[in-house]
């Protein structure tokens, strides 16, 4: 046997798919065949009717109609193609008969079928009256409860921010209050620590003062108590003038001499504060013309440890009558 043989389709094949196709012309004729035309039905005269309010509601989504196409000319099916046998191993064969292949007659085409035509009967003429509309009312949506929460949540919120400030003030002036009272307390520490500083300052400038004037005066009437000198101890700044007076001279003798002791209170400068007889010399005149005379003198100032004192000074005075 050749290879073309073996290529070619069996003739049961190609019979069932012929058959096959023409059942299915069959089945497409009578399913058009058994369609019919849907009647029109007259719609009722309208008459006058009552207004009718119409509720608007929301917009649904409509099913879409699934329109089913009528296949009129089906294509004749191609019979399938026969697999190819997997490969065997060359064994000797059998020596068989030559085959006669026959030719499958040839498949004549489907006649088209067509569809009778729709028979569309004239259909009176309608006359549409129009009702008259009324607006829609459109649904109020009630927005006071609405309103009225939103004020009272501003106003609630207006008074949040109001006590807020208020005790942000409070709390301001508190501290304001608290710094100027501990300002002021400070000052007034300050200014009694000051005072009492100067206070004690004064108390001690005062007993300095004082413990130096008692010094002073204690030094001074230290310096002030006479101490005594004799005449050799004692250096004349300028030494008084001595004669013997005229008006003692009368009750005199020529050749007498008159010796008067006097005791002279020596100030610190040296001046002669008061001049005093200590051993008369028997003649008032000359004792008084003496205290007199002595009066004119000064010493230098008499001193002790270098300070300058108060000196008692015994004089003695000679005079001789002439």
């Amino acid at each position: 046997m050749n290879s073309t043989s073996l290529d070619a389709p069996s003739p049961k094949l190609t019979l069932t798919a012929i058959a096959i196709a023409a059942a299915l012309h069959a089945l497409t004729v009578v399913a058009l065949a058994s369609l019919k035309t849907p009647e029109i039905e007259e719609p009722p005269k309208n008459q006058t009717s009552p207004i009718e309010i119409e509720l608007v509601t929301l917009p649904q989504k409509e099913p879409v109609a699934v329109v089913e196409e009528v296949v009129s000319d089906i294509p004749p099916a191609t019979p399938p193609e026969p697999k190819a046998a997997p490969a065997v191993k060359a064994q000797p064969k059998p020596v068989k008969e030559p085959v006669i292949k026959e030719k499958p007659p040839k498949a004549t085409p489907p006649k088209k079928v067509t569809p009778p035509k729709k028979v569309v009967e004239k259909q009176p003429d309608i006359v549409k009256t129009e009702t008259p509309k009324t607006p829609i009312a459109e649904p109020k949506v009630d927005t006071q409860a609405a309103d009225e929460q939103r004020r009272a949540e501003e106003r609630r919120i207006r008074e949040q921010e109001q006590r807020k400030a208020e005790q942000e003030a409070r709390d301001k002036a508190a501290a304001q209050e608290a710094e100027r009272l501990a300002a002021e307390q400070a000052a007034r520490e300050a200014e009694a620590l000051a005072a009492q500083q100067a206070a004690q300052r004064a108390a001690q400038a005062k007993a300095a003062k004082e413990a130096a004037a008692a010094a002073a005066q204690a030094k001074a009437a230290a310096s002030n108590t006479p101490v005594n000198f004799t005449a050799s101890n004692a250096d004349w700044a300028s030494p008084p003038r001595l004669s013997f007076p005229e008006r003692a001279a009368r009750n005199a003798r020529s050749g007498d001499t008159f010796n008067v002791v006097l005791v002279l209170r020596v100030n610190k400068q040296g001046g002669i504060d008061s001049v005093r007889v200590a051993q008369s010399s028997g003649n008032p005149r000359v004792d008084k013309e003496a205290q007199r005379q002595v009066r004119s003198g000064k010493f230098k100032p008499f001193t002790q440890n270098g300070v300058p004192v108060v000196g008692n000074v015994t004089l003695p005075v000679s005079y001789a009558v002439p």
